[in-house]
């Protein structure tokens, strides 16, 4: 039962940091959990625990690491070959 918390609340923060930005996470669901787990583990490391945790993951960092990472893939995706034609 605790997975799949996790997997709901990473899928949430990618979710979240995907309309921060105002662009759609490329994968869906799976892409918005990926997100979600990559991006709390940026926030985590840059920002250290800060701020509420809600299944396992410190809200706070997690958002801001998440929309980091999303920035910098879609500025790599921009330039390489997920380039639309």
């Amino acid at each position: 039962m605790y997975l799949l918390w996790v997997i709901i609340v990473g899928g949430l923060i990618g979710w979240l940091s995907g309309n921060l930005i105002g662009r759609d996470v490329p994968g869906g669901v799976l892409g918005n959990v990926i997100a979600g787990f990559i991006g709390s583990w940026l926030g985590s490391e840059l920002l250290g625990p800060r701020g509420p945790v809600v299944g396992g993951f410190h809200i706070v960092p997690a958002i801001i690491g998440s929309i980091v990472t999303l920035l910098i893939f879609f500025a790599l995706a921009r330039g390489g070959a997920f380039r639309r034609r």
